[in-house]
């Protein structure tokens, strides 16, 4: 017999089933009609008590899932249960109903159709799932076609949509009305990447020369040629796919049509076959009607006392060669057509002629910062390899020439000002790599005040110093927008730096911005310059602007990320990478046709590194809907979250903290409301039912609402909290999905074998660790290695070189190379997951018991992180309760 008790140990129930096991019931209960009406008193339903193996892999991979947690009162009120894909069996959706004793027990009862397991929401389950199924190649061909998660490694096959790298929908299947998407709550979205990296075996969008006449277009919406044109009249006009207008065919573009009614060279031009693709524009589509010259790089140095102390300028004098050799190229080009200049500055401006004629630099001051100006124009842009022996002798001069400085108040504005200044007069787009280390005091344009305030940070006054002070660095940033000038922050501070301000010049040119707090050049050297390397090699887009058009009845209204909008339609960056990313939400002007379907087409006008003008269109087909079952049957959860997270953090600077949750919470529980009410058969309320793409949907909002960028409280710095909020705005829907949920891999069970592979991850909670075991821990910002006091000595000799945990040197930011297996299957691992980030993170190395440990915990996202917060179960009862309020 099977005797169950309560916490009390008062004995609640008696099963009169000899020899059976609890999971043996469960499973049993699907097969044999003996088990039917039995019921079972789980004693503290949580995932210690429920540690059955057979369940938990029995049910694991079920689509109807069922949990109770008896750990607070809202969740002795129901069971939680996600619907399946297909809605096969009332009796799926009827779990029957449970009673709850005095104390914390739940009773189930146990019907042939029911599967109860603790994974309900397990993360890691839906992404392993996802990779078994579609880790292969994903065609674009079918519209509306939902993408694999951006967890899966998959290879994109182009046949005339996009790929999902490039825009991500938050739907696929589009309410025909406003209203039913208004009703459901969830968002109409695009996480737009225009030049996301292209994975190896897929291929990168073709390049058109359609001659001196430009790019096909129609002559009313002014949309690009794409496969979804539709030819008419024997191939003499064609019917615009967005605003359903005809347009002439030009005599130099006219061919016959097949039997089919398609052109017969259809497959011979990239424009009518492939969802991607670039042209090469005429001088209609650049400034003035003059080609562009090839862009610059301008590095412009802090030569400061703090600057020179912490080692920052000799580290990046000793790198500048490796650097300038990682330029980014053409595609088959021998070498970069860049040109770079540099500039130094304290409480002056200094310019220097690096013409290849001369044996040594030649450096012009400018003392008068109020009024900055270009003093040099020949010989400051210079070809790095030509000018290679004079660039060499100027980074040996610089660490040198102000070794002994005595400056502490330095200027920034002006500095900007002379990279935005030397760009104008060489006519030419470009990017300047700001070197920084502290708040700009001198007197100058530009000048900040120190107004820190930690004490604010988590209250409704904490928007006063999450908002710049000033307008001066929006105002530079804009000139630099209409200049193609981005700038790109390095900061080495060791105080308050006020990143909310300095950080609009980040935002507004598309921009980044890298903190190293606390910069020590043998500790933090090498991080620094893997960024700089990395930023300075990836291609670059200069000069852009940015449209995105519609079918009629849609159009886009709110843009999110760094960018700069001068009017409604135009998002304008001055440079655009493979890590820029934006969001662009999608409203309604009227009803939308059943059968169409709807376009959306991408294109930015851009300038290459070569100086040549471009137009790369992506073009994006969703289905449309006249059921509700039919949208959250096609949620693209990863791209919701990733508008969420933006959407939220630009409220910031206009909402209170407690207004930005509770409008989460609300909109997370109509979203769930609403495909109860409208979407899954009748039950119980008591039962919590999710829609199958949206099952995670309770886990990630609890994770958005913790996260540092909207609830970083004073347990982190000003600075800290706005550089978090400056990286979200700028994040992809990668980065967005893994800064949520953080991906925690156990390294005390790898085997070294010949072909090293990731470790499988596991749930961010603290009792998934054990004390003799090693974690890995990061979320694209930080990165921590966790170890057991009572981890294996071996394990330890072979990684740390030392005999015991007490032993190893938690001050190091990197583990030594040493010549075991082990070792180097470590290191493989830190790489792979280093080479997936947009920066390099700083590793962290965390002891059972360290000080450092609270800051790992704040990465274990299912537990109660903070005070105030909740762990994933409570939010999760929460919602619930949520959502019965919002359905009675």
């Amino acid at each position: 017999m099977i005797e169950l008790k309560n916490l009390d140990g008062k004995v609640l129930d008696i099963l009169a089933i000899q020899n059976v096991s609890v999971a043996e019931l469960c499973a049993g209960a699907e097969t044999n009609d003996e088990y039917r009406n039995e019921f079972i008193t789980l004693e503290r339903l949580t995932n210690d008590c429920l540690a059955d193996n057979n369940i938990i892999s029995k049910y694991n991979s079920c689509e109807d899932r069922v949990v109770g947690n008896s750990v607070s009162k809202e969740a002795r009120e129901g069971i939680i249960e996600t619907a399946p894909k297909d809605n096969l069996h009332k009796e799926a959706h009827d779990i029957a109903h449970y009673s709850v004793a005095d104390h914390e027990s739940l009773i189930f009862k146990i019907n042939p159709f029911s599967k109860i397991s603790i994974h309900m929401g397990c993360i890691i389950q839906v992404i392993e799932d996802d990779r078994k199924l579609r880790s292969c190649t994903f065609s674009t061909a079918q519209r509306g076609l939902v993408p694999p998660l951006v967890t899966t490694n998959f290879i994109v096959v182009d046949e005339g949509i996009c790929s999902p790298r490039f825009i991500r929908s938050t739907i696929y299947n589009v309410p025909t009305t406003a209203e039913m998407l208004k009703q459901t709550c969830v968002p109409f979205a695009l996480a737009i990447s225009p030049f996301a990296r292209v994975h190896e075996g897929e291929n990168s969008p073709h390049i058109v020369d359609p001659g001196d006449e430009g790019p096909v277009r129609c002559h009313r919406c002014r949309a690009y040629m794409s496969p979804f044109m539709q030819f008419i009249d024997a191939g003499r006009r064609f019917q615009c796919m967005l605003c359903k207008t005809t347009t002439e065919v030009p005599a130099h573009y006219f061919t016959h049509l097949d039997h089919m009614g398609q052109r017969v060279d259809k497959l011979e031009r990239a424009e009518l076959c492939l969802g991607s693709y670039e042209f090469v524009v005429n001088k209609d589509y650049c400034k003035e009607g003059k080609f562009p010259n090839c862009p610059a790089f301008i590095f412009v140095i802090d030569v400061s006392y703090n600057s020179i102390r912490n080692g920052m300028v000799k580290t990046l004098c000793d790198n500048m060669k490796t650097i300038l050799a990682s330029l980014p190229r053409e595609d088959g080009a021998a070498e970069s057509k860049l040109r770079v200049g540099f500039v130094t500055y304290g409480s002056a401006v200094h310019f220097y002629n690096l013409n290849s004629n001369l044996a040594q630099p030649q450096m012009l001051v400018v003392s008068d910062v109020t009024d900055m100006f270009m003093p040099l124009l020949d010989g400051f842009l210079v070809n790095p390899i030509e000018s290679a022996h004079v660039i060499d002798s100027l980074m040996e001069q610089i660490p040198t020439m102000f070794a002994d400085t005595k400056e502490t108040e330095t200027v920034l504005g002006p500095a900007i000002q002379a990279g935005l200044e030397a760009l104008r007069a060489a006519e030419c787009a470009g990017k300047l790599f700001v070197f920084h280390t502290t708040l700009p005091i001198a007197e100058a344009p530009g000048k900040l005040r120190n107004r820190d305030d930690r004490k604010l940070l988590g209250t409704d006054k904490e928007k006063t110093i999450l908002s710049p002070q000033t307008p001066f660095y929006n105002n530079i940033g804009q000139e630099c927008v209409k200049a193609g000038c981005a700038v790109d922050l390095f900061l080495f501070n060791n105080a308050y730096i006020d990143i909310a301000t300095l950080g609009q010049v980040c935002r507004l040119t598309g921009g980044q911005l890298y903190k190293y707090t606390y910069f020590q050049a043998d500790i933090d050297g090498e991080r620094f310059i893997e960024d700089l390397r990395r930023n300075v090699e990836k291609p670059v887009a200069f000069d852009a602007v940015l449209r995105v058009r519609t079918s009629t009845g849609i159009r886009p209204t709110e843009f999110i990320g760094s960018f700069f909008m001068s009017n409604t339609t135009d998002v304008e960056l001055a440079a655009v990478t493979c890590d820029t990313s934006l969001s662009i939400e999608i409203k309604y002007d009227d009803k939308l046709p059943e059968d169409d379907g709807v376009c959306i087409q991408c294109a930015i006008l851009y300038t290459s590194c070569s100086g040549q003008r471009r137009l790369r269109v992506h073009n994006l087909a969703l289905n449309t809907c006249t059921q509700m079952a039919e949208l959250y049957r096609n949620c693209e959860l990863d791209a919701v979250l990733n508008f969420f997270l933006k959407e939220s953090v630009r409220k910031v600077t206009e909402e209170t903290p407690k207004q930005i949750k509770e409008y989460l919470i609300y909109r997370s529980a109509q979203i769930l409301a609403c495909y109860r009410k409208n979407c899954a058969q009748a039950s119980s309320t008591g039962q919590l039912i999710l829609p199958e793409c949206m099952k995670l949907l309770p886990l990630y909002i609890n994770c958005l609402i913790k996260c540092d960028a909207l609830s970083g409280g004073q347990e982190i710095s000003t600075d800290d909290r706005s550089f978090i909020m400056l990286a979200a705005l700028n994040m992809d829907v990668d980065s967005s999905a893994a800064y949520l949920y953080p991906r925690l891999l156990p390294l005390h069970d790898i085997k070294p074998q010949s072909e090293f592979v990731l470790p499988t991850a596991i749930r961010c909670s603290l009792e998934r660790l054990k004390e003799n075991g090693i974690y890995l821990i990061e979320n694209g910002l930080n990165m921590f290695l966790w170890i057991g006091m009572n981890a294996d000595p071996e394990w330890i000799q072979n990684v740390f070189g030392v005999p015991t945990v007490a032993r190893i040197d938690v001050d190091k930011t990197h583990l030594l190379q040493l010549n075991s297996q082990l070792s180097q299957y470590v290191h493989w691992i830190l790489n792979e997951v280093q080479g997936e980030r947009q920066r390099n993170m700083k590793l962290y190395i965390v002891r059972q018991g360290d000080k450092l440990e609270l800051l790992f915990r704040q990465l274990l996202v299912e537990d109660r992180t903070t005070e105030g917060s909740s762990s994933y179960v409570d939010f999760l009862c929460h919602l619930h309760k949520e959502i019965r309020t919002l359905l009675s």
